[in-house]
């Protein structure tokens, strides 16, 4: 007998107490072993409309809801008695007609109204708004998935009951309507033959999972908040096991699900080559250590896979490969650096050129290419640095370059880049690499050198190289050409629109910080339009208040109304845009009376405590609800930043990563976002403005 498992239980199970899921699991499992177990309080659901659901005892009042079959035993909902027996009262698995997908339908006959939300009230009545799919027929709307019974009501559908409707929807459909709400036209979901099992439908898959062992079970029950862990969208599953010729790069805004496909390809990979080893990697510490946690859960049943992956921050697999044949000689610090450009610069007389021209031009250009003479420095394309330069300028600069370079030998110092790069050059002379596949998340951040060392390190095979990002969220790195070093994507590019994090309301007002289209320095688009939001919410709030103290009133209000609501603490992040307005945000949490926790590189959400960071830390974070504070004037953007800016070229930088920053922070947002600043606000908040659309409206839904 098959053992499956539907998305709909591990909804059920998490919204239980933990006493509660324990006895759940408990009967789960018991189940699993031995599905005709006589001690097993079996109830035939008489009311509902499919014969196959039966309750099963948990406790006194706690019921588990399963679809039986001869063949087939699948966990479908866990509730209390009457709610539970209320749902499945309310619904029926049947095939698909048109595409042959298992479908968990609810009865049409038993939602009496589809209430439309009201977010203001209107005093006089306005004109009725057009219908959004009344020019589609029947056959087309089932070639979507949408389940027959429900065609009526999609047709009637207008922008104001179009989000509720969904909510009675299969995934597929929901996706297709909003796709053609906004101006798409979706794909037509795939058809399998008459004969074929419905639950190996792709559609299907996304719902419904086999559990083959206690172990597969047992995972899935662990973390039934993190439904990723068993069941993934089509478009992903697709990415996760596609074969690519060369290096590929998975794009998609905030949401779209970019890490998922990252940590679930490094385990198809290391599943699939079963001698391979494989590095999962990201450009920071912070976040290399949510990806062990999150991969840790994905495979804590098999230990010997997982001594076949591994999990690093890029600057930490950097140092370990150049390890022993380091000579002794160490990286050198920020400080050091600037220091020997700031005394090299003083020994070529005046000059125009700023320190913070000099560092970037170090940074950005020599450092990052790693030029070693005069004439590789002449013949540099400048990329990203517009400021132009004569040849006796570029002399003059390299004159004070050449000097840090001499001054690092000295000092037995090495730059990170020149790490990267010497690491790179040593991966080329191995024959047997340390890692047969390497998997980068956050990959938009990854700097010139460490993409060359990426290059070496996993770029001799098909499948060698998998990258997932997003060019809206760079906010550490200058943009540059990785088709220049070898890595070229062009034709293995792929982009994610489905957006299962964020509310709608959130995604679209966050999108209005960037343009819809992005495109890196190859000329390879990111496009912004189409990305949809599966769930519906409330609009953000953007409050500019008098000063600091009424900010903190406001903030520790809002907070307040959310406990009231049953927010948890650690279900709530406060961003600020530096550790110097970190104050600011204790401030106002502690106007509310709850507690927090200052984030840093190794700590996560702790519980009964609100999360408190910088946006730079933001980054790979997700809450229910955010508070995004201090977004004053000077602050973000940066004064400090804009002044520095030496050129027109560093200004329109500094203006990109700072708008970057704060798009990141917003959309570590779930259901609830405030954006809080004192006069004068931020610029950038005129973009947030809800005013700019209609609360009720889905015209945001797929725009930049």
């Amino acid at each position: 007998m098959e053992f499956r498992i539907s998305d709909t239980f591990t909804d059920s199970l998490a919204k239980l107490t933990g006493e509660e899921q324990k006895a759940a699991k408990t009967t789960a499992f018991d189940l699993q072993m031995n599905p005709a177990n006589p001690g097993m309080q079996l109830h035939r659901i008489d009311k509902a409309k499919d014969p196959n659901f039966w309750s099963i005892r948990i406790s006194r009042d706690i019921r588990l809801i399963i679809h039986k079959t001869d063949s087939s035993l699948l966990l479908c909902y866990v509730d209390h008695h009457d709610d539970a027996y209320r749902w499945a009262e309310r619904r029926r698995i049947e095939r698909h007609p048109k595409t042959g997908a298992a479908q968990l339908v609810e009865v049409r006959e038993t939602v009496k109204e589809i209430p439309i939300p009201k977010y203001v009230e209107v005093e006089e009545p306005k004109p009725e708004k057009p219908l959004l799919f009344k020019d589609l027929s029947s056959e087309d709307l089932l070639s979507y998935g949408v389940p027959e019974e429900w065609i009526g009501d999609v047709k009637q559908a207008n922008e104001d009951s179009l989000f509720d409707l969904t909510s009675h929807l299969p995934h597929e459909a929901v996706e297709a309507l909003l796709e053609i709400a906004t101006g798409g036209t979706p794909q037509i979901a795939p058809r399998t033959p008459v004969h074929a099992d419905p639950f190996e439908h792709p559609d299907a898959q996304r719902r419904f999972r086999i559990m083959s062992d206690k172990d597969e079970l047992q995972r899935a029950l662990d973390y039934p908040w993190e439904k990723w862990i068993v069941f993934l969208h089509p478009d992903q599953r697709e990415l996760v096991e596609y074969d690519f010729n060369g290096p590929a790069r998975i794009s998609g805004s905030a949401g779209t699900g970019k890490t998922i496909v990252a940590i679930h390809r490094a385990v198809y990979l290391a599943r699939k080559n079963r001698e391979a080893r494989v590095l999962l990697t990201t450009f920071s510490e912070t976040l290399a250590n949510a990806l062990r946690i999150l991969l840790r859960r994905l495979i804590e049943n098999e230990p010997r896979l997982g001594e076949r992956l591994e999990v690093h921050a890029i600057g930490g697999i950097g140092q370990k490969l150049f390890g022993s044949k380091s000579n002794g000689e160490k990286i050198a610090t920020n400080e050091q650096i600037a220091a020997f450009l700031k005394e090299a610069s003083s020994k070529v007389g005046t000059h125009k050129f700023t320190s913070h021209f000099l560092w970037t031009e170090w940074v950005d250009v020599v450092d990052a290419w790693q030029l070693k003479d005069w004439e590789a420095y002449r013949d540099v394309k400048r990329l990203g640095r517009k400021k132009r330069l004569s040849e006796p300028q570029r002399e003059l600069l390299w004159k004070i370059f050449e000097d840090v370079r001499t001054r690092l030998v000295k000092e037995k110092l090495i730059t990170r880049a020149n790490m990267f790069s010497r690491v790179a050059e040593q991966l080329r002379d191995y024959t047997h690499p340390p890692f047969d596949y390497v998997v980068v998340d956050e990959a938009q951040d990854v700097s010139v050198s460490e993409l060359r060392c990426l290059a070496s390190l996993g770029g001799r095979r098909p499948n060698g190289l998998f990258f997932t990002g997003d060019l809206g969220q760079r906010i550490f790195q200058q943009p540059f050409s990785w088709k220049s070093l070898g890595v070229e994507i062009r034709g293995r590019s792929r982009t994610l629109k489905i957006n299962y994090r964020t509310s709608h309301q959130i995604r679209s007002q966050a999108d209005r910080l960037l343009p819809p289209e992005l495109a890196d320095v190859d000329g390879i688009t990111e496009g912004r339009r189409g990305t949809i939001s599966v769930f519906n919410g409330a609009p953000p709030l953007i409050r500019v208040l008098a000063d600091s103290d009424e900010e903190n009133k406001f903030v520790g209000s809002w907070l307040k109304k959310l406990r009231d609501q049953g927010y948890q603490p650690h279900e709530i992040g406060v961003f600020v845009r530096a550790p110097e307005q970190i104050p600011r945000a204790h401030a106002a949490i502690n106007a509310s009376g709850l507690s927090w926790v200052d984030l840093n590189e190794n700590m996560s959400a702790q519980t009964q405590k609100i999360s408190v960071c910088h946006m730079h830390l933001a980054k790979g974070l997700e809450f229910r609800a955010v508070v995004v504070m201090a977004c004053d004037d000077e602050i973000i953007p940066m004064q400090e930043r804009i002044e520095s800016a030496s050129d027109e070229s560093d200004l329109e930088e500094v203006y990109q990563t700072e708008r970057h920053l704060l798009y990141v922070a917003c959309t570590r947002a779930r259901d609830a976002l405030l954006v809080t600043g004192v006069e004068p606000a931020s610029e950038f908040l005129d973009d947030l403005r809800e005013n700019h659309c209609n609360k009720n409206s889905i015209a945001g839904i797929g725009t930049g």
